[in-house]
């Protein structure tokens, strides 16, 4: 949506210029075209981060690479994780510990990468690419926000914890079904929606809206809206330890 609109603001410029206002226009061009050069740059900054492999390897790992693609506001978000399965074991609790670090996933650290300014669990951010982890409880996960994404997710030691820049937390909640594999999901809703952090029988909803350049939230119609512990094993080249094959922390 966005890019239409620059689309047809860098069009009105150039009538303006046509009209006399040659100048005007030339400026507003080129601040459109920044504007858009940034933004693509910012895009190709936001590519999944592996460590020591090529996408198709990460494709075929027994946690494989998954990213969810998402709009907040007009802009582009993308979230990237490794999602591991349960393969028939206790997850919340026994394999993933209450009230431990855990990535969010499996092999790199989670990433959440914004082209635009977003409240993410009430908190707010700016553009950027950020690491999650999370504490996870019976009824409440306390979720990190990092500023070093371009790391192994384990282990969440003191140095990375002192790169966090804030934190939230969310309910946990539990599902009749059971999810086989972590998923990331978004629901679109207004400017924003909600990601959705699901796997074995519970999820957590992040809510995630757009900031503008007031500090005001992102709103619709005028109305606010509402809104490691086990290791890769032989997919973690060497990275963590290979001797069970789980994906926790």
């Amino acid at each position: 949506m966005r890019r239409y609109l620059m689309t047809f603001v860098t069009s009105g410029a150039l009538a303006l210029a046509a009209c006399g206002g040659a100048q005007d226009g030339a400026d507003a061009t080129d601040d459109m075209e920044m504007e858009m050069e940034e933004e693509a740059a910012m895009m190709m900054a936001a590519d999944c981060f592996l460590a020591n492999a090529t996408m198709e390897e990460a494709a075929e790992r027994t946690s494989p690479l998954a990213m969810t693609d998402f709009m907040v506001g007009g802009n582009a978000a993308r979230i990237c994780y490794g999602a591991p399965s349960a393969r028939e074991r206790v997850v919340f609790g026994e394999l993933v510990p209450f009230g431990e670090a855990w990535r969010l996933g499996a092999n790199e650290a989670t990433a959440l990468h914004l082209t635009g300014a977003a409240m993410v669990g009430g908190m707010a951010l700016d553009a950027g690419s950020y690491s999650l982890y999370a504490m996870p409880g019976e009824t409440e996960w306390m979720f990190h926000v990092n500023s070093n994404f371009e790391r192994w997710g384990i282990p969440i030691s003191d140095e990375v914890m002192a790169m966090d820049v804030g934190m939230f937390s969310a309910a946990a909640e539990m599902m009749d079904e059971m999810v086989e594999m972590l998923t990331i999901s978004f629901a679109a809703e207004g400017d924003g929606g909600n990601l959705m952090i699901q796997w074995e029988n519970t999820s957590v909803t992040v809510p995630v809206m757009a900031l503008m350049a007031d500090g005001d939230e992102g709103h619709e119609d005028d109305a606010d809206m509402e809104g490691d512990h086990a290791d890769e094993g032989d997919e973690d080249e060497g990275h963590a330890d290979e001797s069970d094959g789980d994906e926790g922390h």
